[in-house]
Protein backbone atom coordinates (compact mmCIF):
# COMPACT_ATOMS: atom_id res chain seq x y z
CA UNK A 1 0.00 0.00 0.00
CA UNK A 2 2.71 2.19 0.72
CA UNK A 3 4.37 1.55 -2.51
CA UNK A 4 0.90 2.12 -4.47
CA UNK A 5 0.53 5.66 -2.61
CA UNK A 6 4.37 6.76 -3.42
CA UNK A 7 3.79 5.82 -6.82
CA UNK A 8 0.70 8.24 -7.32
CA UNK A 9 2.18 11.02 -4.96
CA UNK A 10 5.37 11.11 -7.74
CA UNK A 11 3.10 11.29 -10.26
CA UNK A 12 0.95 13.83 -9.02
CA UNK A 13 4.40 15.97 -8.92
CA UNK A 14 4.71 15.36 -12.42
CA UNK A 15 1.35 16.01 -13.64
CA UNK A 16 1.53 19.49 -10.95
CA UNK A 17 4.12 20.99 -12.94
CA UNK A 18 3.44 20.02 -16.55
CA UNK A 19 0.18 21.22 -15.67
CA UNK A 20 2.21 24.51 -14.58
CA UNK A 21 4.41 25.04 -17.70
CA UNK A 22 0.58 24.54 -20.20
CA UNK A 23 -0.61 27.79 -17.97
CA UNK A 24 2.65 29.39 -18.94
CA UNK A 25 2.46 28.17 -22.23
CA UNK A 26 -0.86 29.98 -23.00
CA UNK A 27 0.44 33.32 -21.78
CA UNK A 28 3.16 33.52 -24.62
CA UNK A 29 0.52 32.30 -27.50
CA UNK A 30 -1.95 35.07 -25.96
CA UNK A 31 0.68 37.61 -26.29
CA UNK A 32 1.59 36.36 -30.36
CA UNK A 33 -2.17 37.02 -31.26
CA UNK A 34 -2.85 39.80 -29.13
CA UNK A 35 -0.19 42.05 -27.82
CA UNK A 36 0.30 45.30 -30.35
CA UNK A 37 4.49 44.74 -30.12
CA UNK A 38 3.91 40.92 -31.49
CA UNK A 39 4.78 39.89 -34.65
CA UNK A 40 6.91 43.03 -35.13
CA UNK A 41 9.42 43.19 -33.05
CA UNK A 42 11.05 40.24 -30.63
CA UNK A 43 10.01 40.84 -26.77
CA UNK A 44 13.61 39.82 -25.72
CA UNK A 45 15.05 42.56 -27.79
CA UNK A 46 16.80 44.46 -24.85
CA UNK A 47 16.97 47.73 -27.06
CA UNK A 48 13.26 48.08 -27.53
CA UNK A 49 12.03 45.68 -24.61
CA UNK A 50 10.49 46.80 -21.07
CA UNK A 51 10.91 44.61 -17.76
CA UNK A 52 7.64 43.47 -18.11
CA UNK A 53 7.23 42.40 -21.82
CA UNK A 54 11.01 41.04 -21.52
CA UNK A 55 8.89 38.80 -18.23
CA UNK A 56 6.23 38.16 -20.11
CA UNK A 57 8.22 36.73 -22.73
CA UNK A 58 11.19 34.92 -20.86
CA UNK A 59 9.15 32.94 -18.18
CA UNK A 60 7.92 30.93 -21.26
CA UNK A 61 10.49 29.64 -22.06
CA UNK A 62 10.17 27.00 -19.28
CA UNK A 63 7.53 25.28 -20.80
CA UNK A 64 8.69 23.14 -23.95
CA UNK A 65 12.11 22.07 -22.34
CA UNK A 66 9.94 21.06 -19.30
CA UNK A 67 7.56 19.59 -20.94
CA UNK A 68 9.92 17.57 -23.07
CA UNK A 69 12.03 16.45 -19.86
CA UNK A 70 8.72 15.47 -18.10
CA UNK A 71 7.39 13.71 -21.31
CA UNK A 72 10.89 11.77 -21.29
CA UNK A 73 10.43 10.47 -17.19
CA UNK A 74 6.82 9.52 -17.88
CA UNK A 75 8.46 7.28 -20.44
CA UNK A 76 10.27 5.66 -18.43
CA UNK A 77 7.31 5.27 -15.82
CA UNK A 78 5.51 3.43 -18.78
CA UNK A 79 8.57 0.99 -19.32
CA UNK A 80 7.85 -0.25 -15.71
CA UNK A 81 4.69 -1.24 -17.14
CA UNK A 82 5.34 -2.46 -20.73
CA UNK A 83 8.22 -5.07 -22.11
CA UNK A 84 10.87 -2.78 -24.55
CA UNK A 85 8.80 -4.43 -27.13
CA UNK A 86 5.99 -2.99 -26.50
CA UNK A 87 7.23 0.46 -25.32
CA UNK A 88 9.25 0.40 -28.42
CA UNK A 89 6.08 -0.30 -30.78
CA UNK A 90 3.78 2.69 -28.58
CA UNK A 91 6.69 5.32 -28.80
CA UNK A 92 7.31 5.06 -32.84
CA UNK A 93 2.82 4.87 -33.18
CA UNK A 94 2.58 7.82 -31.22
CA UNK A 95 5.87 9.63 -32.56
CA UNK A 96 4.41 9.01 -35.81
CA UNK A 97 0.59 10.15 -34.47
CA UNK A 98 2.25 13.57 -32.74
CA UNK A 99 3.77 14.27 -36.12
CA UNK A 100 0.57 13.87 -38.12
CA UNK A 101 -0.82 15.97 -35.68
CA UNK A 102 1.37 18.72 -36.01
CA UNK A 103 1.54 19.09 -39.44
CA UNK A 104 -2.66 18.99 -39.54
CA UNK A 105 -4.67 20.13 -36.45
CA UNK A 106 -1.95 22.13 -34.48
CA UNK A 107 -0.57 23.78 -38.14
CA UNK A 108 -4.16 24.59 -38.96
CA UNK A 109 -4.60 25.85 -35.54
CA UNK A 110 -1.82 28.61 -35.88
CA UNK A 111 -2.72 29.79 -39.20
CA UNK A 112 -6.36 29.01 -39.56
CA UNK A 113 -5.29 28.66 -43.78
CA UNK A 114 -7.64 25.68 -44.80
CA UNK A 115 -5.49 25.62 -47.72
CA UNK A 116 -2.16 24.78 -45.59
CA UNK A 117 0.29 27.49 -46.88
CA UNK A 118 2.44 26.88 -44.03
CA UNK A 119 3.49 23.81 -42.47
CA UNK A 120 4.58 24.46 -38.80
CA UNK A 121 7.11 21.71 -37.11
CA UNK A 122 6.94 23.19 -33.94
CA UNK A 123 7.19 21.92 -30.24
CA UNK A 124 4.61 18.93 -30.95
CA UNK A 125 6.80 17.90 -34.31
CA UNK A 126 10.01 18.10 -31.92
CA UNK A 127 8.27 15.52 -29.33
CA UNK A 128 6.84 13.47 -31.87
CA UNK A 129 10.34 12.81 -33.67
CA UNK A 130 12.19 12.34 -29.88
CA UNK A 131 9.39 9.66 -29.03
CA UNK A 132 10.17 7.92 -32.49
CA UNK A 133 14.08 8.21 -32.07
CA UNK A 134 13.53 6.87 -28.26
CA UNK A 135 11.78 4.18 -29.31
CA UNK A 136 14.19 3.29 -31.62
CA UNK A 137 16.54 3.02 -28.65
CA UNK A 138 14.83 2.09 -25.77
CA UNK A 139 16.22 -1.45 -26.14
CA UNK A 140 20.17 0.21 -25.37
CA UNK A 141 20.81 -0.19 -21.76
CA UNK A 142 19.78 2.24 -19.34
CA UNK A 143 23.46 4.01 -19.59
CA UNK A 144 23.90 4.05 -23.39
CA UNK A 145 21.01 6.31 -23.36
CA UNK A 146 21.81 8.40 -20.68
CA UNK A 147 25.20 8.84 -22.21
CA UNK A 148 23.99 9.46 -25.47
CA UNK A 149 21.51 12.09 -24.03
CA UNK A 150 24.30 13.92 -22.14
CA UNK A 151 26.40 14.22 -24.97
CA UNK A 152 24.15 15.69 -27.60
CA UNK A 153 22.97 18.33 -24.57
CA UNK A 154 26.21 18.68 -23.45
CA UNK A 155 28.12 18.99 -26.86
CA UNK A 156 25.31 20.21 -29.24
CA UNK A 157 26.46 23.63 -28.96
CA UNK A 158 30.04 22.90 -30.57
CA UNK A 159 28.00 22.74 -33.70
CA UNK A 160 27.41 27.00 -32.96
CA UNK A 161 30.77 27.26 -33.91
CA UNK A 162 31.19 26.25 -38.13
CA UNK A 163 27.06 27.37 -38.30
CA UNK A 164 28.25 30.95 -37.37
CA UNK A 165 30.20 30.71 -40.60
CA UNK A 166 29.32 33.95 -42.55
CA UNK A 167 28.81 32.13 -46.04
CA UNK A 168 27.31 28.69 -44.71
CA UNK A 169 24.60 27.33 -46.25
CA UNK A 170 22.91 25.28 -43.86
CA UNK A 171 20.15 23.45 -46.33
CA UNK A 172 17.33 21.50 -45.25
CA UNK A 173 18.61 18.34 -43.69
CA UNK A 174 21.35 20.25 -41.28
CA UNK A 175 18.01 22.81 -40.66
CA UNK A 176 15.87 20.41 -39.50
CA UNK A 177 18.82 18.86 -37.34
CA UNK A 178 20.27 21.63 -35.20
CA UNK A 179 20.66 24.90 -37.20
CA UNK A 180 17.28 26.26 -38.19
CA UNK A 181 15.70 29.74 -37.04
CA UNK A 182 12.33 29.16 -38.47
CA UNK A 183 13.49 28.48 -41.75
CA UNK A 184 11.38 28.67 -44.56
CA UNK A 185 11.12 25.15 -47.12
CA UNK A 186 8.84 25.93 -50.02
CA UNK A 187 7.59 22.13 -50.84
CA UNK A 188 4.86 22.32 -53.44
CA UNK A 189 2.61 24.92 -55.75
CA UNK A 190 3.60 28.20 -53.46
CA UNK A 191 3.44 26.23 -49.99
CA UNK A 192 5.79 25.82 -47.18
CA UNK A 193 7.35 24.16 -44.28
CA UNK A 194 8.68 26.51 -41.23
CA UNK A 195 11.45 25.10 -39.19
CA UNK A 196 11.18 26.45 -36.34
CA UNK A 197 11.96 23.43 -33.57
CA UNK A 198 15.43 21.56 -34.99
CA UNK A 199 15.15 17.87 -33.46
CA UNK A 200 18.30 16.86 -32.22
CA UNK A 201 18.91 19.00 -28.59
CA UNK A 202 15.10 18.08 -28.12
CA UNK A 203 16.13 14.27 -28.73
CA UNK A 204 19.14 14.64 -25.92
CA UNK A 205 16.55 16.47 -23.51
CA UNK A 206 14.27 13.92 -23.47
CA UNK A 207 16.99 11.03 -22.99
CA UNK A 208 17.85 12.85 -20.01
CA UNK A 209 14.26 13.20 -18.86
CA UNK A 210 14.21 9.80 -19.47
CA UNK A 211 17.10 8.48 -17.16
CA UNK A 212 15.60 10.78 -14.31
CA UNK A 213 12.91 8.91 -14.47
CA UNK A 214 14.58 6.14 -12.55
CA UNK A 215 14.35 8.38 -9.81
CA UNK A 216 10.47 8.51 -9.78
CA UNK A 217 10.13 4.66 -9.16
CA UNK A 218 8.48 3.12 -6.05
CA UNK A 219 12.03 1.79 -4.68
CA UNK A 220 12.91 5.14 -4.22
CA UNK A 221 11.77 6.96 -1.02
CA UNK A 222 10.47 10.24 -1.18
CA UNK A 223 12.59 11.88 0.55
CA UNK A 224 15.63 10.48 -1.11
CA UNK A 225 14.20 11.70 -4.03
CA UNK A 226 13.57 14.84 -2.61
CA UNK A 227 17.23 15.27 -1.71
CA UNK A 228 18.24 14.03 -5.36
CA UNK A 229 16.39 16.53 -7.35
CA UNK A 230 17.40 19.20 -4.98
CA UNK A 231 21.00 18.91 -5.70
CA UNK A 232 20.09 18.21 -9.48
CA UNK A 233 18.45 21.52 -9.37
CA UNK A 234 21.16 23.46 -7.63
CA UNK A 235 24.30 21.51 -9.77
CA UNK A 236 22.76 22.63 -13.23
CA UNK A 237 21.55 26.16 -12.41
CA UNK A 238 24.89 26.36 -10.79
CA UNK A 239 26.45 25.46 -14.05
CA UNK A 240 24.20 27.66 -15.91
CA UNK A 241 25.74 30.92 -13.63
CA UNK A 242 29.55 29.71 -14.32
CA UNK A 243 29.46 28.25 -17.74
CA UNK A 244 27.23 31.94 -18.84
CA UNK A 245 29.41 33.86 -16.81
CA UNK A 246 32.69 32.55 -18.52
CA UNK A 247 30.79 33.51 -21.87
CA UNK A 248 32.78 30.99 -24.43
CA UNK A 249 30.67 28.24 -24.58
CA UNK A 250 26.72 26.61 -23.64
CA UNK A 251 25.05 29.54 -26.36
CA UNK A 252 25.68 30.97 -29.27
CA UNK A 253 24.91 34.82 -28.32
CA UNK A 254 27.50 36.09 -25.58
CA UNK A 255 25.97 38.24 -22.42
CA UNK A 256 27.07 42.08 -22.29
CA UNK A 257 27.06 44.84 -19.69
CA UNK A 258 23.86 46.72 -20.72
CA UNK A 259 22.51 50.35 -19.76
CA UNK A 260 21.77 48.91 -16.80
CA UNK A 261 21.92 46.42 -14.13
CA UNK A 262 18.76 44.70 -14.59
CA UNK A 263 18.74 44.77 -18.31
CA UNK A 264 22.32 43.26 -17.90
CA UNK A 265 20.82 40.29 -16.17
CA UNK A 266 18.53 40.33 -18.49
CA UNK A 267 21.05 39.68 -21.29
CA UNK A 268 22.79 37.13 -19.04
CA UNK A 269 19.79 35.34 -18.73
CA UNK A 270 18.60 36.10 -22.17
CA UNK A 271 19.45 32.67 -23.78
CA UNK A 272 19.03 30.92 -27.35
CA UNK A 273 15.69 28.59 -27.44
CA UNK A 274 16.07 28.30 -31.43
CA UNK A 275 17.40 25.52 -31.19
CA UNK A 276 17.69 24.81 -27.40
CA UNK A 277 21.28 25.98 -25.91
CA UNK A 278 22.77 23.79 -23.34
CA UNK A 279 22.25 27.29 -20.94
CA UNK A 280 18.91 27.44 -22.20
CA UNK A 281 17.99 24.12 -21.03
CA UNK A 282 20.17 24.48 -17.84
CA UNK A 283 18.10 27.82 -17.14
CA UNK A 284 15.02 25.90 -16.87
CA UNK A 285 15.30 22.13 -16.24
CA UNK A 286 17.44 23.59 -12.88
CA UNK A 287 14.72 25.39 -11.45
CA UNK A 288 12.18 22.70 -12.59
CA UNK A 289 13.87 19.73 -10.78
CA UNK A 290 13.91 22.10 -7.83
CA UNK A 291 9.79 22.72 -8.25
CA UNK A 292 9.80 18.82 -8.53
CA UNK A 293 11.52 18.79 -5.38
CA UNK A 294 9.17 21.35 -3.54
CA UNK A 295 5.55 20.30 -4.28
CA UNK A 296 5.57 16.85 -3.95
CA UNK A 297 4.57 16.92 0.04
CA UNK A 298 2.10 20.27 -1.59
CA UNK A 299 -1.48 19.82 -1.96
CA UNK A 300 -4.18 21.92 -2.12
CA UNK A 301 -6.80 23.76 -4.65
CA UNK A 302 -4.01 25.31 -6.72
CA UNK A 303 -1.97 21.76 -7.11
CA UNK A 304 -5.06 20.00 -7.89
CA UNK A 305 -6.08 22.47 -10.90
CA UNK A 306 -2.90 22.22 -11.84
CA UNK A 307 -2.57 18.19 -12.01
CA UNK A 308 -5.77 18.31 -14.22
CA UNK A 309 -4.03 20.59 -17.02
CA UNK A 310 -1.00 18.62 -16.58
CA UNK A 311 -3.35 15.14 -16.95
CA UNK A 312 -4.70 16.17 -20.16
CA UNK A 313 -1.92 18.57 -21.49
CA UNK A 314 -1.91 16.97 -25.69
CA UNK A 315 -5.82 17.84 -24.94
CA UNK A 316 -5.09 21.08 -23.54
CA UNK A 317 -2.56 22.05 -25.81
CA UNK A 318 -4.55 21.70 -29.07
CA UNK A 319 -7.98 23.23 -27.53
CA UNK A 320 -5.85 26.69 -26.08
CA UNK A 321 -4.49 27.10 -29.82
CA UNK A 322 -7.63 26.81 -31.21
CA UNK A 323 -9.66 28.70 -28.83
CA UNK A 324 -6.82 31.95 -28.83
CA UNK A 325 -6.84 31.81 -32.37
CA UNK A 326 -10.65 32.35 -32.51
CA UNK A 327 -10.65 34.89 -29.80
CA UNK A 328 -8.23 37.00 -32.08
CA UNK A 329 -10.01 36.82 -34.95
CA UNK A 330 -13.48 38.06 -32.85
CA UNK A 331 -10.93 40.99 -32.02
CA UNK A 332 -9.84 41.28 -35.45
CA UNK A 333 -13.01 41.67 -36.93
CA UNK A 334 -14.33 44.03 -34.20
CA UNK A 335 -12.22 46.11 -35.03
CA UNK A 336 -13.37 47.04 -38.08
CA UNK A 337 -11.84 44.07 -40.48
CA UNK A 338 -13.16 42.08 -43.36
CA UNK A 339 -12.72 38.33 -43.88
CA UNK A 340 -11.08 39.56 -47.35
CA UNK A 341 -8.57 41.38 -44.72
CA UNK A 342 -8.31 38.44 -42.14
CA UNK A 343 -6.89 36.35 -45.37
CA UNK A 344 -5.19 38.89 -47.57
CA UNK A 345 -1.86 38.24 -45.55
CA UNK A 346 0.31 37.87 -48.86
CA UNK A 347 3.17 35.09 -49.39
CA UNK A 348 4.65 35.72 -46.33
CA UNK A 349 2.89 36.46 -42.99
CA UNK A 350 1.57 32.94 -42.01
CA UNK A 351 -1.15 34.01 -39.53
CA UNK A 352 -5.19 34.66 -40.57
CA UNK A 353 -7.06 37.14 -38.61
CA UNK A 354 -3.78 38.75 -37.14
CA UNK A 355 -2.40 42.19 -38.36
CA UNK A 356 0.92 42.95 -37.65
CA UNK A 357 1.58 46.28 -35.55
CA UNK A 358 -2.15 46.04 -34.38
CA UNK A 359 -3.25 44.85 -30.77
CA UNK A 360 -3.40 45.85 -27.01
CA UNK A 361 -1.40 46.67 -24.32
CA UNK A 362 0.02 43.67 -21.85
CA UNK A 363 -2.71 44.30 -19.59
CA UNK A 364 -5.58 43.25 -21.59
CA UNK A 365 -2.78 40.08 -23.11
CA UNK A 366 -2.87 39.00 -19.31
CA UNK A 367 -6.86 39.08 -19.04
CA UNK A 368 -7.36 37.44 -22.02
CA UNK A 369 -4.73 34.44 -20.99
CA UNK A 370 -6.79 33.88 -17.68
CA UNK A 371 -9.89 33.77 -19.26
CA UNK A 372 -8.47 31.33 -21.99
CA UNK A 373 -7.06 29.04 -18.87
CA UNK A 374 -10.34 29.50 -16.52
CA UNK A 375 -12.88 28.53 -19.94
CA UNK A 376 -10.40 25.66 -20.44
CA UNK A 377 -10.69 23.96 -16.79
CA UNK A 378 -13.74 22.60 -17.09
CA UNK A 379 -13.09 20.73 -20.56
CA UNK A 380 -9.93 19.44 -19.01
CA UNK A 381 -11.87 18.19 -16.12
CA UNK A 382 -14.28 16.02 -17.95
CA UNK A 383 -11.89 14.64 -20.03
CA UNK A 384 -9.68 13.60 -17.30
CA UNK A 385 -12.41 12.16 -15.59
CA UNK A 386 -13.78 10.38 -18.83
CA UNK A 387 -9.89 9.09 -19.63
CA UNK A 388 -10.36 7.81 -15.74
CA UNK A 389 -13.23 6.14 -16.38
CA UNK A 390 -12.21 4.41 -19.85
CA UNK A 391 -8.84 3.10 -19.14
CA UNK A 392 -9.85 0.26 -21.58
CA UNK A 393 -10.06 2.72 -24.53
CA UNK A 394 -6.52 2.37 -25.94
CA UNK A 395 -6.78 5.46 -28.42
CA UNK A 396 -6.94 7.95 -25.44
CA UNK A 397 -3.37 6.99 -24.50
CA UNK A 398 -2.70 8.78 -28.09
CA UNK A 399 -4.20 12.06 -27.21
Amino acid sequence: MNKILSQQKRIESIDILRGIVMVLMALDHVRDYFHIGANVDNPLNLDTTTPLLFFTRWITHFCAPVFVFLSGASIYLQSLRKTKKELSVFLIKRGLWLIAVEFILISFAWSFNPNYQFIFLQVIWAIGISMLILGLCIRLPYAVILTIGLLIVFGHNLLDYPEAAPNLQAGFWWDLLHHSRFSVYPYWNNHAAIIAYPFLPWTGLMMLGYCTGIYFTSSVQPAHRRKILLRLGLAVIGLFIVVRFINLYGDPVAWSTQKNILFTFFSFINVNKYPPSLMYMCVTIGPALLVLAWIENIQNRFTNIMRTYGRVAFFYYILHIYLIHLLSAIAFLSRGHSFSDATNTGNIFPFYFVAPGEGYSLGIVYAVWLFVVILLYPLCRWYDQYKTAHKEKWWLSYL
